[in-house]
């Protein structure tokens, strides 16, 4: 008479590092599509089919996992601004500036969500004002660059960085659900907008709209 072999679990067995990826990816899809306030532990670890425990033991609770995943897209969005900074004239750093940013929205649509949305009370990580403005001091060089050879103060470049790079971020945000028109489409029309606006630039410009104090 032969032996029961032992019923096997349903559970897969993980290593600690697999356990660890297995929950930041869990946690990524309910941060975008809940926002932190609505993503609880307990469901992080009822979709792992883990104990909340498990969950302590990784991250020291909701706002450390919050924090790996936030560190992780920043990462990502800020690699790929660099790296599409290939040499160029300045107008086609614009170009690939924008289509970078774009480029992340497509590909990474939850991690976009989670980056918009407001950071958990206290925390440091994940201001989307911030990370813009990482953003921008990576492109304001190529504006510092423009305006020397237009005969601009290359001063201003960090604060023109941060409309292009405001303008562009909240165009995303736009086109994350709208999804019309094609991406290269609205690339193209964003540097139209800004390099258009950029090449007639005034050396000094003042409002016309209040009297010069």
């Amino acid at each position: 008479m032969t032996e029961p072999k032992p019923r096997r679990s349903g559970r897969i067995r993980m290593t600690s590092a697999e356990r660890r990826e297995q929950l930041i990816t869990i946690a990524r899809g309910l941060f975008a599509q809940k926002g932190y306030e609505a993503t609880s532990v307990e469901e992080i670890a009822a979709r792992a089919e883990v104990s909340k425990p498990v969950v302590y033991e990784h991250f020291g609770g909701k706002e450390g996992l919050y924090a790996v995943v936030v560190d992780r897209e920043v990462r990502a969005l800020l690699d790929g601004v660099t790296q599409s900074l290939t040499a160029g004239r300045a107008h086609e750093l614009v170009e690939q500036a924008a289509l970078a940013l774009l480029d992340y929205i497509e590909n990474n649509s939850d991690g976009f969500r989670i980056l918009v949305r407001d950071s958990p009370v206290g925390s440091s990580t994940g201001s989307f004002i911030s990370i813009l403005s990482d953003v921008a001091t990576r492109v304001e060089h190529i504006l510092a660059e423009e305006f020397k050879r237009r005969g601009l103060d290359p001063k201003n470049a960090p604060m023109y960085a941060q409309m292009l790079v405001g303008m562009v971020a909240l165009t995303g945000q736009w086109w994350l659900d709208a999804r019309r028109p094609k991406k290269p489409d609205v690339a193209a029309h964003l540097v139209n907008l800004a390099w258009n606006g950029l090449s007639g630039l005034e050396a000094k410009p003042t409002l016309s709209t209040r009297p010069h104090k």
